[in-house]
């Protein structure tokens, strides 16, 4: 051992080893390295050795080395900052993303939150929901017992007979309960990937995805995509590359670039999904009418394709329920994670979930909806056309590209100053992928359109300002 070495040894507070090793040294120190992260070895937050000093302690390139932690960070076990090295991951930080998403200051006018439409048929259906309920004694027995982790099959038959007449008919068998969109994506990851195998998903993608990806210790990857979402020869090209076990996917409006898959575009992801044996999860909770609506994948590729209901767009967010379509092999993998995280689905909300969803008075409720959001669509066109909003003409938001010189961080704090709270690009970024100079307004969360349209006004005033910004260095 020359003198090299041992003073980089001396110097390194992680030392992993590398005999008797049976795969690749940069897969094998991200295998350690996971390992110490996972029995405490590593805490979160620490710092780990500089490249050039592991490379040296080790014997390795710092080329080696590099590709470690790179493939570190693609499994959401370290994250690197300039300035400050590599880190260790706190999972338990990344919570935040959810809680800066879901408030705006007081008096200000939110743009930030993708939620329903506040209405007040929705507090007085609820409660005929429940009242309904309460003078039902089988429900309310019904309720007070265990049920099978699939779902109690008198609710499941209840809602797959309400897809039905949405135009998405699913076998009642392979349907189970979930509480809400985000628990059917974790799901879905615990009981059909492994920790280190690989997702996919577009650069920009849903929060919650992200996070669930993290917490599971997988892969996750940014596949390129251009004004129909996720491209075809990219997605061939990386699957060739290495295994793609699962593509999130949100073809009929992608959150937050609002992007809408077209047939052929949709055929193509199929397609290359079935070459390569990946399976599909696509994100139906964005939930837009039958008539604007494209072929879900589970219809394209049944026996690969998983389907994401949720009611928290259209009835509320706060009942936090959902359901997941999957292949009838998977069922069994499905029910034994979610076993072993609840025991099954509170009975108690399906039945009022569906209870409400299947009332003439929710279909009058989601309809107005649909065409009150495509109103304020229309009203986002009309304000700030000139910088070309991108958005789904039902959907609940729309991705603003700022023009030069604005920056998204700048924008998002002189908007705030006006009364106005919208979200920059970063919480939609997978990975390290560098974040778009770009905002996503929600168009749901004011209770008018007055209120929707002072807030555009004041955005588009920003927007022909120059930011403000004082630079401390010299």
């Amino acid at each position: 051992m020359d003198t090299i070495q041992q003073n980089a040894r001396a110097r390194c507070h992680w030392l992993p080893t590398l005999d008797a090793i049976s795969t690749p040294r940069y897969q094998a120190l991200v295998d350690q390295l996971a390992a110490d992260i996972a029995n405490g070895s590593l805490k979160p937050g620490e710092r780990l050795p500089p490249q050039r000093l592991l490379a040296d302690a080790l014997q390795v390139t710092v080329g080696t080395i590099t590709r470690a932690y790179r493939e570190a960070e693609r499994r959401g076990l370290v994250e690197a900052r300039v300035g400050s090295g590599t880190r260790v991951r706190d999972r338990h930080s990344d919570a935040p993303d959810f809680h800066h998403l879901s408030h705006a200051a007081d008096g200000s006018i939110d743009l930030s939150l993708s939620v329903p439409i506040p209405h007040a048929m929705r507090h007085q259906q609820l409660s005929a929901a429940l009242a309904t309920l309460a003078r039902h004694e089988p429900s309310m027995h019904t309720a007070l017992a265990y049920q099978s982790e699939q779902g109690n099959r008198h609710h499941r038959r209840q809602l797959a007979d309400w897809l039905t007449t949405q135009g998405l008919p699913m076998d009642v068998d392979e349907l189970l309960f979930t509480e809400g969109g985000q628990h059917a994506d974790y799901l879905a990851l615990q009981a059909l990937v492994r920790p280190g195998e690989a997702v996919a998903s577009a650069a920009l993608t849903y929060p919650g995805m992200i996070a669930a990806a993290r917490q599971l210790g997988l892969k996750h990857i940014a596949v390129p995509v251009d004004d129909e979402g996720i491209r075809p020869d990219a997605l061939d090209r990386l699957c060739q590359q290495q295994r793609i076990r699962l593509l999130y996917i949100m073809p009929e409006h992608n959150n937050p670039t609002g992007q809408h898959m077209g047939a052929n575009r949709r055929n193509a992801i199929a397609e290359v999904a079935r070459r390569h044996d990946v399976l599909l999860l696509e994100d139906g909770v964005q939930f837009v009418s039958a008539e604007t609506r494209g072929t879900p994948f589970y219809r394209l590729a049944p026996d690969q394709s998983l389907y994401i209901f949720s009611t928290s767009k259209l009835l509320t967010g706060g009942l936090r329920f959902g359901a997941l379509r999957a292949p009838a092999p998977l069922i069994p993998k499905l029910c034994a994670a979610l076993r072993a995280q609840c025991w099954a689905p509170p009975d108690l909300i399906a039945a009022v979930a569906c209870q409400w969803l299947t009332s003439p008075e929710a279909d009058s409720l989601i309809r107005w909806q649909w065409q009150e959001v495509a109103i304020r669509q229309q009203r986002v066109q009309e304000v700030l056309g000139a910088h070309q909003p991108h958005a789904h003409p039902c959907g609940f938001h729309a991705w603003l590209a700022l023009p030069d010189p604005w920056r998204a961080t700048d924008f998002v704090s002189r908007a705030a100053e006006r009364g106005v709270t919208v979200i920059s690009a970063d919480p939609f970024c997978v990975g390290s992928q560098p974040a778009p100079q770009a905002v996503r307004l929600c168009v749901t969360p004011p209770a008018d359109r007055t209120t929707l349209e002072t807030g555009l006004s004041r955005l588009a005033e920003l927007l022909e300002e120059e930011p403000l910004r004082v630079s401390p260095m010299v």
